[in-house]
């Protein structure tokens, strides 16, 4: 009897440890990585000095400037690298949870509104260009044109449009450029390798891979351009993703308040935050920025 219940508590006491390193290792990694860093949460010029709402989300256009999404109007405040502000737009009532925020190629702006069940594609200037969903209407995982919560959305070279659509479905969809339905990937709520759990970003790498913040089940699962389940890589992901040219992964999580850099699935390094993490962006020369999903701040990091 004192066996058996010794061997309970050890397994039970190993299964703790195992379940705690997985949580933190990553901020392990990342605290002597800060040492190659700046942070700075101070960096953006706000007319009145503040946001007034949650920063939801960041995002760069490769070309000098900086898009922030905040989740009271205007929704959307356009800075350049130096954060000195340009512009801002964005209706009150537009969205009721304005969560994630992207440019494609083209210099245009898509945006994620969740609890409107909406994607919309804007101009750089506000224009309002496409709509992907129904405002208000929800779908559940086998619909193929709306959407229950989304929550990030990811434009690839060719146009293609992949919506993680996430709080209450469990799935990506696929659509063409001109938002016509291509494939469901997932679509079941669970951690196989064909389940998501709270998929919360969806990237593309330079071999046509899909990239899924699989949150709930602590991990990235990689498919094929097909669809089809490749792998897992085991970390935190509740936040963005960014695959730069060179396929360097970079993925945020908001409990672990850092930012995890990724290549080949191995960890490279790691930034940690005095945040939480929830949107992210990263330049081409490097520079990382990150919406505090607590408050109201963006921090820009750079490599010293």
């Amino acid at each position: 009897m004192f066996y058996r219940l010794t061997s309970k508590l050890l397994v039970g006491m190993l299964s703790s440890v195992f379940a705690v390193y997985l949580v933190v290792a990553p901020l392990s990694a990342s605290a002597q990585g800060n040492v190659n860093y700046a942070v700075d949460d101070s960096w953006a010029d706000i007319p009145g000095g503040d946001w007034n709402g949650s920063t939801s989300w960041v995002a760069v256009d490769g070309k000098g400037l900086v898009l922030v999404m905040v989740r009271s109007a205007p929704y959307f405040r356009l800075f350049n690298r130096n954060g000195e502000f340009i512009r801002a737009w964005g209706e009150e009532g537009t969205y009721n949870n304005a969560h994630s925020v992207t440019f494609d190629n083209d210099g245009n702006v898509w945006a994620t509104g969740a609890a409107r069940h909406v994607v919309h594609k804007y101009s750089i200037e506000g224009d309002l260009l496409m709509t992907l969903g129904a405002e208000d209407e929800a779908g559940d995982n086998a619909s193929r044109s709306l959407f229950n919560q989304p929550n990030h959305v990811f434009v690839a070279d060719n146009g293609d449009i992949y919506v993680s659509d996430g709080y209450q479905n469990s799935r990506i969809i696929h659509f063409t450029g001109n938002g016509d339905f291509v494939r469901v990937i997932g679509g079941e709520l669970g951690g196989g390798n064909e389940q998501f759990d709270i998929p919360h970003g969806v990237a593309l790498d330079s071999m046509g891979r899909i990239l899924v913040n699989d949150s709930g089940n602590q991990r990235i699962s990689v498919f094929d351009s097909s669809g089809k389940f490749l792998e897992a890589w085991p970390f935190l992901s509740r936040g963005g993703i960014v695959v730069m040219a060179d396929d360097t992964a970079y993925v945020s999580d908001v409990n672990a308040g850092a930012v995890n850099i990724l290549r080949d699935g191995k960890l490279v390094d790691s930034i940690t935050v005095d945040a939480r993490p929830h949107g992210l962006a990263v330049d081409t020369d490097g520079t990382v920025y990150v919406s505090d999903a607590r408050g109201r701040k963006v921090i820009k990091i750079t490599r010293q």
